[in-house]
Parts: structure tokens; sequence; C-alpha cells
């Protein structure tokens, strides 16, 4: 059998392989912005997080991508490293391997090891280690072959970290944007993922308009998500390629849009993950692509 190809030089074409991990440890703690209003407000939403509706809502998100033809693989499980399975923060991919991230949070400053555990046993190679200051993988988004957002909002990633990241990119003669973003976002990737060609998922509204300006210099148009729906991670799906995507049941609104142009939309409930701190795109690290 020939041997995988692996990385990605885009984050939209046809998704073959992509590394999950399993939430049986998962509570929800003050991890950031989105569990602090989740916690903060619980009183008078009445929302409480229920573990086997979690595992449950989970098995549903991997049934998608099995049904897909993706190939599923798995970070260990940690008590300890209890979030680990958002998938997206330790480690992103990129065309030269694997980029290792440092984590921010206390209780996924380690998350790492599990990361360098799966790509040693699997021989998947390791490009860089970010070390200049916290970065974290939700804020490394391929727009395109040859061009590259790098987030940091403060509260986990810095500016430090993102612009040594931008740095090595800019390396291998692609391009590299760093990109300020409100803290209470936490990570690019919830206010803007690639789709298809030229095609990102956007909340223009908490983006500068300088940051959209030069994605549209490039000939991208948005599909325009919400603020409201946005901070309840409507943004953060993933694109499966050949017009199918992996959203959410939250986010009604762009659902209907992404129908109206006429994606096959996957939206299952994951509540006890958007109110925890994250959404598919976040649970999720594409591991190899169809090329862009």
């Amino acid at each position: 059998m020939q041997a995988k190809r692996w990385g990605i030089d885009n984050d939209y074409a046809e998704l073959y392989d992509v590394l999950l991990g399993t939430p049986q440890y998962y509570r929800w703690v003050d991890a950031g912005p989105l569990t602090r209003r989740t916690l903060a407000n619980a009183a008078q939403t009445g929302v409480r997080f229920d573990l086997q509706t979690a595992m449950s809502q989970h098995a549903e998100m991997v049934r998608i991508y099995e049904e897909a033809g993706v190939e599923c693989h798995y970070l260990d499980g940690d008590e300890v490293l209890h979030r680990n399975f958002f998938a997206r923060d330790s480690s992103a991919m990129t065309p030269w391997g694997a980029l290792i991230c440092h984590m921010q949070l206390k209780c996924r400053r380690a998350d790492y090891v599990t990361a360098i555990r799966f790509y040693q046993e699997n021989a998947i190679p390791i490009w860089q280690y970010a070390t200049a200051g916290h970065f974290e993988g939700g804020d490394f988004v391929i727009l395109e072959p040859g061009s590259v957002l790098v987030g940091w909002g403060g509260e986990r990633s810095e500016q430090a970290g993102a612009e040594q990241v931008a740095a090595w990119v800019r390396d291998q003669g692609w391009d590299a944007l760093v990109v300020p973003i409100p803290a209470h976002f936490v990570h690019l990737d919830g206010l803007l993922v690639p789709l298809a060609p030229k095609l990102a998922v956007a909340c223009l509204d908490a983006l500068e308009d300088w940051v959209i300006n030069w994605i549209r210099a490039r000939g991208f148009d948005f599909v325009d998500v919400a603020y409201r729906e946005a901070r309840a991670l409507g943004v953060n799906l993933v694109a499966l390629g050949a017009q199918r995507v992996l959203s959410m049941a939250g986010a009604e609104e762009l659902n209907g849009k992404l129908r109206a142009l006429g994606f096959q939309v996957n939206a299952p409930d994951m509540s006890m993950f958007t109110l925890g701190g994250g959404g598919v795109h976040c649970l999720s690290q594409a591991l190899r692509r169809a090329p862009g």
C-alpha cells in the first residue's frame, strides 16, 4: 500500500483524514470567554452539562465524517488533559508537516504531549514548535495554497507567537497575514473558515476592514454570519469538500444560506461542545486533503 502524503495546502478541498479526540473526561470548566459566559448565565438559561449527551453528540459527528469517507484518527484520552479532544488547538497541519502549538490555558498547557505522541506514532512529520509566545491551532487558517491568516486575540494566542508562525510561513514562500481578533471570540476560526475556492464563511462585523480588504483583494467572497450567530460559534464549521459541509444545528441562518448556495449541510446538535467552548472545527484537525 502506498504511504499517505500527510499535510494540507487548503482547508476546503475533499477531506481524507481528520484528527479528533475522545471526550470521556469532558466537563465544563472556566476555560475562557465562551465557557465563562455559559457558566455565568446557567441559572437563567437552565443549561447544564451532561456527559452522556456530549458523548452521543461527538459520536454523531464521527458518524458524519465516516459516512463522508473521512478516516478518523484520535488523540489519546487523558483524565488530566480533559479538554485535549478539542484537537484543533494543540497542533495545526500545514503543507510542511505539523505545527506543535503552545497552549495558554493551564488545564491545556500539556496537550502538546498527546499531539506529539500521535504524530510520532503515525510517522507524520513535525514541521515546527511554537515557542515565542502562546499560539494555538484555531488561529492558523489556510485561506488557499499560498496564503495563510495567523490570528491572535491575547486570550489564547499572543502576538509574539502569531508573528513567529507567520515568519515561518513566509520562509516557505507563502503569504501570511497576522490578524488581531476580539478576545471573546477566542480563535480566528470562530470568525472565518474557508468553505470553497475563493469563498469563506465569516463574521464580517467582527473582522477589521483592512483584513477583509486583504482577503477580498485575493478574489474571495464571503458568506456573512450575523454577530449573534458567530458569538455562538456558528462560523466554526468544517468543509468536507465536493459541496459538503459539517456545520451545527445552532447555526440556522448560516445553514439556510449554505443550502441556498447548493451545499449539502450536515448540522448535528453539538450544544454540549458549543456551550463548553468549541464547535466542530475546534474538535477537528484536518490531516490530509485533496490539493487545493
